[in-house]
């Protein structure tokens, strides 16, 4: 198996050591080749510094900065168009989670479309815990999709996956991402498995997902994103979204 594993980062020098060291040793344990792909979406910190350096000791790793702030569906687009191999995972750069489990999402992958991790306790402040749970009733209620976690960074695609629904043709520049994916994945009644993973407090840097301006331009693009989809033929909400219980290892967006 050949994994591309990409994480977008804004301002994480703080995370990027531990965060390429954990992944390069999780890698090299389970893939015949690899690479590691630092998306840097226009940091102000020292984080060209440190990833700059992180590169002279472990060669599987690329470092592509945004010479200005993208938005995070950018970073996110950026690292699916850069990824070479025939399996794509991503996760955030803020070391949230545990890069050891990436072999559950492997173990699964040849039975889905695409494997996503859920967060089983999210250990983030309690308004995240609210924005997380008011955003996912707006997705079932606007497109029908009944995932878990939707917003969980840390996923395992097939290259073919994102073929079929040709991320070329995204629109979401923000935190939008994971739901456009969701939607054109049910677009073309794809398959998705979820398993439980583990979830870290941030230790350092600075959330930004919770900030208003990334909400309202959340809500904007939902918007946009509704009647877009539907233009293209998406008949969204048009039935009752399965249900995922806790325990539950696989769903199909339907």
């Amino acid at each position: 198996m050949r994994i591309s594993a990409f994480f977008p980062c804004y301002n994480e020098e703080k995370n990027l050591t531990d965060l390429v060291s954990g992944c390069d040793k999780v890698l090299k344990a389970i893939c015949e080749d690899y690479e590691i792909i630092i998306v840097d979406d226009g940091s102000a910190d020292g984080t060209t510094a440190v990833a700059q350096g992180l590169q002279r000791q472990y060669p599987k790793l690329q470092y592509i900065r945004h010479p200005k702030n993208r938005g995070y569906g950018g970073a996110v687009y950026t690292g699916f168009k850069s990824s070479r191999y025939e399996y794509i995972f991503f996760s955030d750069g803020d070391n949230q989670f545990n890069l050891e489990e990436i072999p559950l999402l492997v173990k699964k992958i040849a039975e889905a479309d695409m494997v996503t991790g859920f967060r089983h306790q999210r250990a983030d402040p309690l308004m995240r815990h609210l924005i997380a749970w008011v955003w996912r009733l707006l997705v079932r209620i606007v497109f029908g999709i009944g995932i878990t976690d939707i917003d969980c960074a840390f996923k395992l695609f097939k290259r073919s996956t994102l073929e079929r629904i040709d991320i070329s043709h995204m629109v979401s520049k923000g935190a939008l991402i994971n739901t456009e994916i969701y939607a054109r994945m049910k677009k073309l009644n794809m398959t998705v498995i979820e398993v439980p993973v583990t979830h870290y407090a941030r230790l350092t840097g600075k959330q930004t997902g919770a900030s208003p301006k990334v909400i309202l331009r959340a809500l904007y693009e939902l918007i946009s994103l509704s009647f877009k989809l539907r233009r293209e033929g998406l008949q969204i909400h048009t039935e009752k979204p399965s249900r995922i219980s806790e325990s539950s290892v696989m769903n199909e967006v339907r």
